[in-house]
């Protein structure tokens, strides 16, 4: 099972007039001031430190630090800067146990996963007033590595408080979920989604009016994206381009306001390109400048805002993870936090962009502890844009 979701390209020839507006903007990097953060008690050592992964339209950042033992603890974190750390009930105290946070809505709503001293996987959701409430997908298995997990996206829970993800049974193979905003859990697979340990359904992102998109692995690992609507009826797709080997294809991750889908698809060199799939079928596929084209390098959109800004990250040719920002007449501008190690896999990774145009997420140093960060909105292309 891939630990995130890994988009040929629509060919666009950009008027010059916007292909100019990018060049200045990305010449005005060091205006966007961006500011690091890191958690109260996380670790210091190598694969230590605090991610930060969402942002709201209040400013409020969450995410979870790793302490020096390894054990992961959910946070939040205000506008003005003050931590509340928070630990689900029943997480467990062992090193790569502990409290996962992942997406956090309008009103302070947090969700994500804890993993218990046995190493099952539980969702939770904790209110804005700090009640955290335990849940289970019905079939979730109770061994070693599965359980339910709201996991890895910004946009699992949606202003109503309803929660998408996934959860895997006793034979390790993957199922979606929702849970309403009244508890109520319903699981569903993908037509074509495979039963084997490993495949099967993962929901990634939750619209506002109850859509889910994610996607699927297949007999043979193939990935395919879907869209279940608020009926529940699951349509499938596949874009051009895409490969058809394991882990390869097209992956659905998140929601523009008008219902686009935002994603990646992955070529068959195992090249990610990020995508923007319309309600009419009308494909954009779309790679930071700067992308790498080798195995497993290249564009990775994470999140879209209200405004249709998106925010992900980039691999370089020298294999170093880089953030960018795509607004939504297709300019983009590329940065690094500050202090971002310069080796393979070290660097910059954008996890998620506010209706403001603020993006959060982690940078991994020199040392490859990870540190938290939001860069303020770009104000060089305007943030009628952001």
């Amino acid at each position: 099972m891939k630990l995130f979701y890994l988009a040929k390209r629509k060919l666009q020839l950009l008027p010059a007039a916007i292909i100019l507006i990018a060049l200045a903007a990305s010449t005005q990097i060091c205006a966007q001031s961006i500011t690091t953060i890191d958690a109260p008690g996380a670790g210091t050592g190598p694969f230590q430190g605090t991610s930060t992964l969402d942002i709201n339209a209040a400013g409020t950042i969450i995410g979870f630090s790793r302490d020096a033992n390894n054990i992961r603890h959910g946070f939040s974190r205000s506008r003005n800067g003050v931590f509340t750390m928070f630990d689900a009930p029943g997480a467990g105290t062992a090193p790569g146990q502990g409290t996962r946070a992942y997406s956090v809505n309008p009103s302070g709503a947090i969700t994500g996963y804890f993993t218990d001293s046995a190493n099952v996987a539980h969702g939770y959701v904790r209110s804005n007033q700090g009640v955290i409430t335990v849940f289970d997908a019905p079939g979730a298995g109770t061994g070693p590595g599965q359980g339910t997990f709201p996991f890895n996206s910004p946009q699992l829970i949606n202003p109503n408080g309803a929660i998408t993800g996934f959860y895997t049974d006793s034979a390790d193979a993957l199922h979606g979920f929702v849970r309403d905003h009244n508890g109520v859990i319903t699981t569903f697979d993908a037509p074509g989604a495979g039963t084997g340990a490993g495949q099967g359904t993962q929901s990634f992102a939750i619209s506002p009016n109850g859509e889910i998109t994610g996607f699927y692995f297949d007999g043979t690992d193939a990935v395919h994206g879907f869209l279940r609507d608020k009926k529940g009826v699951i349509t499938t797709f596949d874009l051009p381009g895409g490969g058809t080997g394991p882990g390869e294809g097209t992956y659905g991750g998140g929601f523009t306001p008008n219902g686009t889908i935002l994603g990646v698809l992955i070529d068959a060199d195992f090249v990610n390109h990020g995508f923007l799939l319309d309600k009419h079928g009308a494909v954009t596929i779309f790679d930071a400048p700067d992308a790498g084209t080798g195995f497993n390098q290249g564009t990775l959109p994470w999140d879209v805002n209200t405004n249709g800004a998106t925010a992900g990250w980039y691999v370089d040719n020298a294999n170093v993870n880089h953030g960018f920002v795509r607004d939504k007449q297709g300019a983009i501008v590329e940065f690094d936090a500050p202090g971002a190690g310069t080796a393979a896999g070290q660097g910059t990774q954008s996890f998620a962009i506010s209706p403001k145009g603020e993006i959060t997420g982690f940078y991994f140093d020199a040392d490859s502890v990870f540190h938290g960060f939001v860069r303020e909105a770009d104000r060089a292309l305007g943030l009628a844009k952001f």
